[in-house]
Order: structure tokens, then C-alpha cells, then sequence
């Protein structure tokens, strides 16, 4: 086996550990499979030498009883054996999945940026399902075949060294072509999982901006690249079907011949009254072979299984192995804020080279709510982004309260600030769940008060089941502007110490515009609120509006103080507005 792929089935194997007891169980169902399989064909071989010949009908009827007996034994064994081996692989990837998602959530946005959300979705469920298959049809089937190779050939030399020589000298043939079809298939395993994960992340991209799709036209087009991929999946199978049209053919040629000589080798012995060979032989080594040679070429299959797992561990043990997380080293536990923020000479790109931010300076103070206008790429989400800590700056400082945010826990850093975006992410869920976002410590009551201060409540009552009204996916039974009262309503109930509102009233319609300043209102009282805007009408009355533009702030004040400066970029950008809208 690959160096590699040996590394990765250990590492499978270490999460074994916490069901030692099981797995030796499967061991010694495995064990004991093998034996009752292959008491069978001898006592099958009894039977007819020493009764059937005699015409001995009390010894027979013992010998079918103790037959009968060896098979019932063997059934209980192949089900033990069968469901434990599953139930043990279904237990691993339940450990390993759980682990993986947990990783996949600590990860860095900037990790995101760069990985397809389908590609993730395969690695999270198709191919940990893989990785079950090294239990259940892969190692231990192998382990069982090999036992089970290994007594049959035992019994073999016992009952007749010379037809088991004949049958042995057939085995280096399938040995040879089971090789060449394990890394035939190793191949072909690999290419059928990296087309399952293209597959799945164009599905996915298509399926989630269907919008787009069918407001363009673009259907015949997403149509035709979809048949292009789906045909490249469909090869990679085919080739897979290839190889196991021909080897399963040339092992059962194989097996036939090898029989076929047997038979004909004793059968002359017989004939020639050689007492080396009886008819019991025959009989029995009839289901021998099928026994011995049935493993053998299934091994090869069980073992490209086994292959397809562990290339399938290979790939979720490179995400689980995958630094990119923010680090989570401070110690200080942020239980309330009150809301100073500061940000000193403040540098971050996404790309190295290409800097967003060119050495910030700011100061908010506590209570105070300031607005965060320029153009598109200027910076204002990425403030933000770096306030939550969802990524790194490159030099600089960003402290709250005088504290470093690296020396606060993400969990209670995160907890003390709230951010309403422009694009409010629903799940399909009730509209009380997706406000507490199963949080304990909120109740309904809480929402329900919350809705009232805000004035959602009359809203939300207004819909089918009320607060129990499921939105559905991404909440597309709601308008644009219903789900951002509800994104209000779930930042309000989380009572931060910080709130941000990242354009959230661009793109809704004027009723829902008003609900929002109202709930805008309400929601930043009294504590420090930040808030980005391209409609300037919605943050003229804060406290003090920061002007950016291709990364620093160059301009700041209140919205009076920044339309006295001649030539402003404020000022230009209210003006436009307030042509547009009259």
C-alpha cells in the first residue's frame, strides 16, 4: 500500500480506539466465520466417504444434523459479524463528521473566499459515507476472506495435498490479475471522486443563484456546462464499470478451469482406484474452490473499497488538518462593554500586496453611534469584518475598551457585538428559532416584548402561525425588508454591547424603511452603534459620519460640518443623492 494511504488508514484507525471492545468483537466474529465456512465442505466430504458409500442412514442423519448445526453457527456469526463491522464504521464517521463540521465552523472567512461551499458539502457527507465503507466492506471483510483463505487451505492439504497443489498453481494467476485491477481501479476510484465533488459544487452554485440563472436567460448555457460535467462523472464511472467487466469474467475463467481440472485429475484417480482421492474429495473440493477463489477475487474489489475510503479519508483528513483558523488565545472573558473602540494605524489586504486598509485611525466612544460612508471598495464592511475578528490585521491595533481584541475570547467578543448585513441569512426554520437561534437563555417572551419595543410584533402576528411560521430556505417567503426586521429583531434580543448595521436599509421598499428607522431607533439607544450606509437620508442625525475612500479615512464630522467643505466628498455624494431623489 501508498506510504500515504497507509497514513491515512491509521489515522482512521485512532478513532477506532474508543470502541476497542467492539472491534475485537468483530475480530472474533470474524475469526469464528471462518472456521464454521470452512468445517462445512469437510463434513461434507465425511458425510459422503463415510455414510453415503456405506449406505450408513443413522450416521448420515447425524452428520446432515451436525451440518445443519455448523450452518446455523455460521449464520449467527456472518450476522454478528456483518451488523458490528457497521455499526462500528457508522460510530467512526458519526466521531469524525462530528469533529469535521466543528472544524469547517471555527475556520477564517478568508477561507470561504477561496473553497467551494460544494466541495466542503462532499468532503462533510459523501465522502465521510466513504470512509464507513473501510469497516463495513473493506478491512474487516478482508480480514474475514484472508481467515477464511487461510483454514480453507489448511483443510485442503489435509484432506489431499495433491489437488490442493493443482488448485494453488491456478492461484498466481488471479493473484496477478487481481494487482493489476486494484491499481486500475485505484485510479479510476480517484477520478470518480474528484468528478462527485465538481459535480456537487456546480449543482450547488446553480441551485443557490437560480435567481440569476433565470433572470438571464441563462438556462440552455447552465444546461449545456452541466452536460459537459455530468459526462465527465459518467466516463469516470465507465471506466470504472470497464475493469470490472473484465476482471470479474477472468477470474470466473479462472475458477471454472481450475475446477474443471480437478475434476478430472480425481475423477481418473477414482477410476484408477487410487486410494489417494475419494469421492468425498470431489464433492467437497467442489465447494472449496468456489470458496477459496470467490474471496480472492472479491478482495480485489473490497480492497479498491477500501481504496475509495481511504482516498476519501485522505481528502477530509487534508480539511481537518487545515490551519485556518483565527487564533483563539486570549483569556479575557468580554461580559459587557462599554463601547470605546479604537483603531491605530490599522493596515489589512485579502490579498498580500493588495491593501485594503491603509493605516486606519479612529476613536468611537462609548454610546456614540457614527456612520461609515464612501464608495464600493473603500473599506466600510472591512472594518467591520476585523472588529468581529473574522480576520486578521496585518499591523496595527484594534482595541475595545482599551483592551486588544486578540487578548478577548472570540466567543465573548463576538457575543457583546451584533451586525445586521445588507443580505440577512434566514434557515429554514421557524421565524423564533432564527430570532434566538436556539439560544436557551432567550424566551419567547423575551421576543415577543423585544418585537414591541421595535414595533416588529404587529408584523410578525400578521403572518401564518405567527412566530412559529417557517421561512423556508434563506427565508424566501419573507420580503427583503421582512427579513431585515427580523435580523433587527435577532441583533435586539442578543442585547449587545455593540451594534453594527452593515447596509442594512439599501435595497427595500419604503414601508419597511420606516419599521427600520424605528427599530434603528430603539436598537441603538444607549449603547455604541456603527453604522455603513450608502443612502445618506439614514444616517444624517448620527453623532459623526467617517468618510473613506480607497482605504483611509478622509473626511469625518457631523453631516452639517461635512457640507461646508468645498469640494467635499460627502457633500458629492449627498448632492447626487438628492438629485436622484427629487
Amino acid at each position: 500500500m501508498n506510504p500515504i494511504r497507509s497514513k491515512s488508514l491509521k489515522k482512521v484507525m485512532q478513532y477506532a480506539k474508543p470502541y476497542q471492545k467492539r472491534f475485537n468483537w468483530v475480530i472474533v466474529w470474524a475469526i469464528l466465520l471462518s472456521v464454521f465456512a470452512a468445517a462445512r465442505p469437510y463434513l461434507l466430504k465425511q458425510t459422503v466417504d463415510k455414510y453415503l458409500s456405506t449406505h450408513d442412514s443413522t450416521g448420515l442423519l447425524i452428520y446432515v444434523i451436525i451440518m445443519a448445526t455448523v450452518l446455523l453457527f455460521e449464520v449467527v456469526s456472518q450476522f454478528y459479524f456483518t451488523y458490528w463491522a457497521n455499526w462500528l464504521g457508522q460510530d467512526i464517521i458519526k466521531d469524525i463528521r462530528d469533529k469535521l463540521f466543528k472544524h469547517i465552523t471555527s475556520f477564517r472567512l478568508q477561507y470561504f473566499d477561496k473553497e467551494p461551499v460544494g466541495k466542503l458539502v462532499t468532503r462533510t457527507v459523501s465522502d465521510i459515507e466513504s470512509i464507513a465503507s473501510i469497516f463495513s466492506q473493506g478491512l474487516f471483510m478482508i480480514v474475514s476472506d484472508v481467515l477464511k483463505m487461510i483454514v480453507i487451505i489448511g483443510i485442503m492439504f489435509y484432506m489431499n495435498w495433491q489437488l490442493t497443489l493443482i488448485v494453488l498453481l491456478a492461484m498466481p494467476i488471479l493473484v496477478y490479475a487481481t494487482h493489476i485491477f486494484q491499481q486500475k481501479m485505484k485510479v479510476a476510484f480517484n477520478e470518480v471522486r474528484n468528478q462527485v465533488a465538481n459535480l456537487n459544487t456546480f449543482v450547488q452554485e446553480r441551485l443557490t443563484g437560480m435567481k440569476i440563472v433565470q433572470l438571464f436567460n441563462r438556462e440552455q448555457i447552465e444546461y449545456e456546462k452541466f452536460k459537459v460535467i455530468n459526462a465527465k462523472h459518467n466516463k469516470a464511472w465507465l471506466k470504472n464499470i470497464l475493469y470490472n467487466s473484465i476482471f470479474f469474467p477472468i477470474a470466473d475463467i479462472v475458477s471454472s478451469f481450475t475446477l474443471a481440472v480437478i475434476v478430472w485429475y480425481g475423477g481418473k484417480e477414482i477410476i484408477h482406484g487410487d486410494a489417494g482421492t475419494s469421492f468425498g474429495d470431489l464433492f467437497a473440493y467442489t465447494m472449496l474452490i468456489t470458496m477459496l477463489f470467490n474471496p480472492l477475487r472479491q478482495i480485489a474489489d473490497k480492497f479498491n473499497v477500501m481504496q475509495m475510503g481511504i482516498i476519501a479519508a485522505e481528502r477530509v483528513f487534508e480539511i481537518l488538518e487545515t490551519e485556518s483558523h483565527i487564533q483563539n488565545v486570549g483569556t479575557v472573558e468580554a461580559r459587557h462593554f462599554e463601547g470605546n473602540i479604537s483603531l491605530k494605524d490599522v493596515r489589512f489586504s485579502y490579498i498580500k500586496g493588495e491593501e485594503i486598509l491603509k493605516g486606519i485611525n479612529l476613536e468611537v466612544n462609548s454610546g456614540e453611534t457614527i456612520a461609515i460612508v464612501g464608495s464600493t471598495g473603500a473599506g466600510k464592511s472591512t472594518i467591520i469584518n476585523l472588529l468581529n475578528r473574522f480576520y486578521e490585521i496585518d499591523s496595527g491595533e484594534i482595541a475595545i475598551d482599551s483592551v486588544p481584541i486578540q487578548d478577548y475570547t472570540i466567543e465573548s467578543l463576538r457575543k457583546q457585538i451584533s451586525v445586521v448585513l445588507q443580505d440577512v441569512f434566514l434557515f429554514a426554520d421557524t421565524i423564533l428559532n432564527n430570532i434566538t437561534l436556539y439560544n436557551d437563555s432567550i424566551t419567547k417572551e423575551d421576543v415577543i416584548l423585544a418585537a414591541q419595543k421595535i414595533g416588529v410584533h404587529d408584523f410578525i402576528m400578521s403572518l401564518p402561525n405567527n412566530y412559529d411560521y417557517n421561512v423556508k430556505e434563506r427565508g424566501v417567503m419573507l420580503s427583503s425588508g421582512q427579513r431585515q426586521l427580523i435580523a433587527f429583531l435577532r441583533a435586539y434580543v442578543s442585547n449587545p454591547s455593540i451594534l453594527i448595521l452593515d447596509e442594512a436599509t439599501s435595497s427595500i421598499d419604503t414601508y419597511s424603511e420606516e419599521l427600520i428607522q424605528q427599530a434603528t431607533e430603539k436598537i441603538t439607544q444607549d449603547r455604541t452603534s456603527i453604522v455603513i450606509a450608502h443612502r445618506l437620508a439614514t444616517i444624517i442625525n448620527a453623532d459623526r459620519i467617517i468618510v473613506m475612500d480607497k482605504g483611509q479615512i478622509v473626511e469625518q464630522g457631523t453631516h452639517q460640518e461635512l457640507l461646508k467643505i468645498t469640494d467635499g466628498i460627502y457633500k458629492g455624494l449627498y448632492e447626487a443623492q438628492f438629485a436622484l431623489n427629487q
